[in-house]
């Protein structure tokens, strides 16, 4: 099991501590996301306007839906794999039909050249016959 980290970051300009078992590349990472959403809602001058509980709502929202679209595009690629996983399937499945019916083919054809050299043989051997007849 991985080994719990905590590293101190900088969050809208004031220090907090990080704890998870992911890194400290991960936590930081978390940390940079959370300072380019508080960034970009600085932008607007409504938010800006807004007294912190609503900028911390207005901040949870932005990143529910940076959430929500990443989950969507995630989900859509799941999807997208089976889709790919069936086909790939089916595909491999036509192929072993395809060898099925190449060996018949080739089996069937190894037949008619044995009935065809014991034809040959057949009218080699009437021919002899008729020869020794005239």
């Amino acid at each position: 099991m991985a080994k719990k980290v905590d590293i101190p970051v900088v969050i809208g300009g004031k220090v907090y501590t990080l704890s998870g078992y992911e890194g400290e590349d991960y936590l930081q990472n978390v940390a940079t996301y959370i300072n380019s959403k508080i960034e970009e809602c600085k932008t607007s001058d409504m938010y800006r306007r807004m007294n912190t509980e609503y900028q911390g709502i207005l901040l949870a929202l932005n990143i529910a839906d940076d959430y929500f679209k990443a989950k969507t595009q995630a989900d859509s690629m799941v999807n997208e794999d089976a889709s790919k996983e069936q086909q790939l399937y089916d595909l491999r499945h036509e192929i072993i039909e395809a060898q099925i019916k190449q060996e018949s083919a080739a089996k069937m054809i190894e037949e008619y050249k044995e009935q065809i050299n014991a034809l040959q043989r057949k009218i080699i051997q009437l021919e002899a016959e008729k020869n020794r007849n005239v």
